[in-house]
């Protein structure tokens, strides 16, 4: 009996391991694995002496490199043949004879397809994330050649929206917000350059091993123009856009906290490793030694991303002029000159204003009116009084001016430092008892050749080409895998930041390594990635239940039909506006409204804090944009037009997330039904489809197509026609917000 418990309870908290191990619960695990099982003497003492042994970090980690090379994930990518499938008729790409052939050896048939709404709507929101308009669906509809699937995924792939869409996905990845810090609200002026860079680089489809190259040493590469130069360097935002403590009065704290930040996100980005685990001992699940993680940080021990500020114990990071060219010189010098202009028109009304203050004051302090002029003592004290108001105001606009005159671009990045020396242990993280100097290197376990590191720069080239290297095991399935899981709903590794030991195994591991392996064959396409999954058989199936697969394969893990997904909340909030008529085109910048003054404290460099932001004033535009061009700030709920993020599972910019959590909670529903925004996209809605159409049907015909991307059904249509009956202005109102609130508008079918 006692046996029995036993295994029964390490199962469990194996599976609570896992689990957690997936969130990146690392301390959680750690505590999971200590607790001592039910059992007789021996068994405790067995235990212990096991814990003993994982405990012991002075030695090898508790897997060894020789027992982790076994494990799947950092076994060479193979080049795996299609496997044999009985039903032939059923693919059209080759993903899908992996998928039929576990399929088939389960006794299981795929789904049918889905209807051509669905698709359209699928493809739309996973390309876009917007809803078809209209005149797409019913342009698809038409359309019924064999090529129509791939004409809307091409004109999708192509869009500026793609860009916008799918930019969002590394931000999460990134821990990107336009604060730095979460102290005293600190802005970062210059983020929003690299989540412009973000966007434009998935549009122009750089190849990922580039992306992955300039994201880690952007600014030490070469280039063959001025705008590739500026990209690269933007790039390297991805180093430094993290939650910084830069109020930390312990700098050499700081300095460690910052590289253990850099060595854990690109773990989790590039590689699916809890790297960061193995910064004060042996990592406790995974062949990753201590000496491992500090070979690592010893690239970014040689790289400077902060500085010491003159404002008390601040620190700052560091902003890198870009280059520029010659138009952008010139539209600089003309900015500037206007900006000057505009300087000096403040200070000749305060001089204006400030010499008939005067007049006033002498003339209050005798009890005079000026002798040409019939006005009381009161009208003086009040016109002195609004003087002085204005002069007050003007003060606050010339110093907000001088503060924020045009300079030559900058963006938040790294350099080298002249000498750059390996990093040493720091004994349990404390920077301050250091431990033996570890040469920079990369992870043992991952591959057996290693780039030559030169001993005078950082390794930071080195790196990037580590990590893009096509010897690389990881790299390719982690981004592949990434891919996957925004298309289907789940990745084919569904812990997609954790490849390691205790990680999900992956449920088709030879499609794993066939798309990893075209990645790279096909220079590293994302667009092409991502057009061969869309345009696959498996993409078109529907997502209605089975009986029979669902007793088999409850989680859908052999993919037997499409994944529901309630749409994310940038989605959810673009899609209102789109539906609406009120979404406006953006073509990025600043997401911070830092131009209005009352917005922006501290920035007299006498102050002891530095800058920092509020939000008394948006931009009127700022309601109808996208919601990636809002800004992301960490200390607190997001602000203003970007309110839905606090509801709908947005990451918190504090976490490297590459797959966010999925809640159903009440405040959800109760947002929907009583949020201002709602209720404004609802009357915004009703008053177009009620001004686009004079008959009733045909409305509620067009308010369908428009919102659920499908043709209303006949009884929906009478539903809906008898609910308007009684007060038709009215009714169309709370029609149009019902639909939006509906589940259907909130899904992804």
């Amino acid at each position: 009996m006692r046996d029995l418990l036993s295994k029964v309870t390490s199962e469990l908290r194996m599976k609570a391991v896992k689990s957690m191990a997936r969130r990146g619960a690392v301390l959680v695990c750690i505590y999971l694995l200590s607790l001592p099982l039910p059992a007789e003497d021996g068994l405790a003492a067995q235990t212990a002496a096991a814990d003993s042994q994982v405990e012991n970090s002075a030695g090898s980690p508790a897997t060894t490199v020789a027992d982790g090379q076994d494990h799947w994930a950092f076994q060479p990518v193979k080049n795996p043949k299609l496997p044999d499938i009985n039903d032939r008729s059923w693919p059209l790409s080759e993903v899908d004879f992996f998928l039929l052939s576990r399929l088939e050896s389960e006794g299981l048939s795929p789904a049918e397809d889905a209807d051509r709404y669905a698709w359209l709507r699928r493809i739309s929101f996973d390309l876009t994330g917007l809803p078809p308009t209209v005149k797409e669906i019913r342009d698809f509809q038409r359309d019924t050649s064999p090529l129509a699937h791939a004409i809307v995924v091409d004109r999708l792939l192509a869009s500026h929206a793609f860009g916008e869409r799918w930019a969002r996905h590394w931000l999460d990845l990134v821990g990107y917000a336009d604060q730095i810090g979460t102290s005293n609200n600190l802005f970062a002026e210059h983020a929003w350059r690299y989540r412009d860079y973000t966007i434009d680089a998935l549009n122009e489809d750089k190849p990922f091993d580039r992306f992955i190259r300039e994201q880690i040493a952007g600014d030490l590469l070469e280039y063959d123009t001025v705008r590739e130069q500026a990209a690269s360097i933007t790039a390297t935002g991805f180093l430094v856009l993290g939650d910084l403590e830069v109020v930390e009065a312990d700098k050499a704290k700081l300095h460690v906290d910052i590289i253990d930040q850099q060595v854990d996100k690109i773990g989790k980005a590039f590689l699916g490793m809890t790297i960061g685990c193995a910064r004060c001992h042996d990592h406790k699940f995974d062949p990753i030694s201590q000496r491992d993680y500090y070979a690592l940080a010893g690239f970014f021990h040689g790289t400077q991303s902060v500085y010491k500020t003159d404002r008390g114990v601040w620190s700052d990071t560091i902003a890198v002029e870009l280059p520029e060219t010659e138009s952008e010189q010139t539209a600089r010098a003309e900015q500037t000159r206007r900006h000057t202009e505009r300087i000096a028109a403040f200070k000749d009304e305060r001089s204006q204003n400030a010499d008939r203050k005067s007049v006033l004051d002498e003339l209050i302090e005798k009890g005079e009116a000026p002798s040409d002029q019939e006005v009381s003592l009161d009208e003086l004290t009040k016109e002195r009084d609004e003087l002085a108001d204005r002069i007050g105001q003007l003060d606050r606009e010339i110093e907000h001016a001088e503060f924020f005159t045009p300079r030559v671009p900058r963006v938040y990045g790294v350099r080298d430092v002249e000498q750059p020396v390996n990093m040493r242990i720091t004994e349990r993280g404390n920077p301050h008892t250091l431990g033996d100097e570890v040469p920079r290197g990369f992870l043992q376990v991952v591959s057996a050749v290693f780039p030559d590191i030169p001993a005078t720069k950082s390794g930071r080239c080195q790196l990037a080409d580590w990590l893009a290297s096509p010897d690389n095991p990881l790299t390719s399935r982690v981004a592949v895998n990434r891919i996957w899981e925004k298309l289907f709903g789940a990745g084919l590794v569904r812990s997609v930041d954790y490849f390691g030991l205790p990680g999900e195994t992956p449920t088709h591991p030879e499609l794993l390594d066939y798309l990893a392996v075209r990645f790279m064959e096909n220079g590293w396409s994302q667009k092409r990635m991502i057009r061969s999954l869309v345009l696959s058989r498996a993409y078109r199936m529907n997502s209605g239940h089975n009986e029979r697969a669902s007793e088999v394969d409850f989680e859908n893990r052999l993919l037997w039909r499409m994944n529901r997904r309630r749409l994310d909340a940038e989605a959810l909030r673009d899609s209102m506006l789109a539906v609406s008529g009120q979404l406006q085109p953006s073509v990025g910048g600043p997401a911070m409204p830092l131009e209005f003054p009352e917005n922006v404290a501290n920035i007299d460099p006498e102050n002891v804090n530095p800058p920092s932001f509020s939000f008394k004033t948006w931009r009127p535009e700022q309601a109808f944009q996208r919601t990636i061009y809002l800004p992301v700030i960490r200390s607190g709920a997001q602000p203003g037009p970007a309110e839905l993020r606090n509801v709908f599972d947005f990451t918190q910019p504090a976490q490297f997330a590459g797959q966010r959590s999925i809640t159903a909670v009440p405040t959800q529903a109760l947002f929907l039904m009583n949020s201002p925004f709602a209720k404004k996209q609802a009357e915004a809605l009703a008053r177009w489809v009620m001004d686009e159409v004079p008959n009733s049907a045909a409305r509620l015909d067009l308010l369908w197509l428009r919102t659920l991307n499908r043709p209303i059904a006949a009884e929906e249509k009478l539903d809906a026609e008898a609910f308007l009956v009684d007060d038709i202005n009215r009714g169309w109102l709370e029609l149009c917000h019902a639909v939006l609130a509906s589940n259907e508008f909130l899904m992804r079918l």
